[in-house]
């Protein structure tokens, strides 16, 4: 299993910070969808930290708007 750094994917992100988030919504959205599950398969995590790293992720980042917790 690869690890990852926070500056393995700050390359792709605005800051580590943001790059871990992005990552992590990702695995979620991916946890979604109905899959076969096998004892080989990659982590949700691991594989959406993955495709951050290789650029194959876009996203954008929207502002909150005032009053909104």
């Amino acid at each position: 299993m690869r690890v990852f750094t926070p500056d393995d994917v700050k390359d792709r992100a605005a800051n580590k910070y943001l790059g871990v988030l992005v990552a992590a919504k990702q695995a979620r959205m991916l946890n979604e969808f109905p899959r076969e599950r096998s004892s080989r398969e990659k982590k949700l995590t691991t594989r959406s930290l993955e495709e951050l790293a290789e650029g194959n992720i876009e996203y954008r980042v929207v502002a909150r708007r005032r009053g909104e917790e």
